[in-house]
């Protein structure tokens, strides 16, 4: 494994979540980050003010040109934002990528709450990609949305999980920061059992990208040889010291320190 990876997602111009953080993730755990831009955002810490979709066509174009060359041990999928992309992707990654593993993060609301996924594409989104993921990394919105449960705790993060593991997905991550509560947890879900990590919550608004980090985290981690238990476990504690170390930029919902394994010098 070479550490290669590369992320299909959007572009957010503050730098905090997207391709952005995806690179500076990817980067900073050792890795090698290849991207496919699928929309473009006008984007800062106090939300998505606008929204330019790319061509599919030239996402497809972008897939191919690092396929062909570069090569890939791992993808991952983020903001896809319609159907017509997430049915291109799901045919390129079939046709040319068919035995590289993903992770695909859901991506469906901006923190501060505007649409990042349009609302018909739900059902391409379970239909055409989730069955071709090997880990699937959603929020609780996020996993409400694709399993229709109301979810108030771990058990219901654990039956969500199983609905998404019968909707094709290998392996599912429940992350569990919009539960209350000090104590944090994500369930990962797999047809083998399940597996709890938890951590003390850290009172922070710098928790930007959060979503986009741990799946770029775990993908990295994946990429460069981790099993997956070890891949979740190296990606939260990436992005705790991130949270804990956020430079404090902006009036909203601000950005993590994505490069701090760098600023160590390790």
């Amino acid at each position: 494994m070479q550490g290669r990876v590369l992320v299909i997602a959007g572009s957010d111009s503050g730098g905090g979540a997207g391709i952005q953080a995806d690179i500076k993730t990817i980067t900073a755990l050792g890795g090698f980050a290849a991207t496919a831009i699928t929309a473009l955002t006008a984007q800062n810490t106090l939300g998505v003010h606008a929204i330019q979709p790319v061509d599919p066509d030239f996402v497809e174009q972008q897939i191919h040109a690092v396929l062909s060359d570069i090569g890939v041990d791992m993808i991952k999928i983020g903001m896809l934002y319609d159907a017509a992309m997430i049915n291109r992707v799901a045919a390129v990654l079939a046709a040319q990528a068919p035995d590289i593993p993903v992770v695909m993060d859901p991506v469906m609301v901006a923190k501060g709450g505007a649409s990042l996924l349009q609302q018909e594409a739900q059902a391409a989104l379970v239909e055409q990609l989730i069955p071709r993921t090997f880990l699937l990394t959603p929020n609780l919105p996020e996993a409400e949305a694709l399993t229709g449960l109301d979810i108030a705790g771990p058990d219901g993060m654990a039956d969500a999980g199983a609905v998404m593991l019968g909707q094709g997905a290998a392996n599912v991550l429940v992350t569990g920061g919009h539960l209350p509560g000090d104590l944090l947890t994500d369930l990962l879900v797999t047809p083998h059992g399940n597996t709890s990590f938890q951590a003390a919550r850290i009172p922070s608004d710098h928790t930007h990208g959060t979503g986009c980090t741990l799946a770029s985290a775990v993908a990295a981690r994946l990429a460069l040889g981790d099993d997956l238990p070890t891949a979740i476990a190296a990606a939260r504690a990436y992005i705790r010291e991130a949270i804990r170390t956020a430079p404090g930029l902006g009036s909203g919902h601000g950005p993590m320190n994505h490069g701090h394994p760098l600023n160590r010098g390790v």
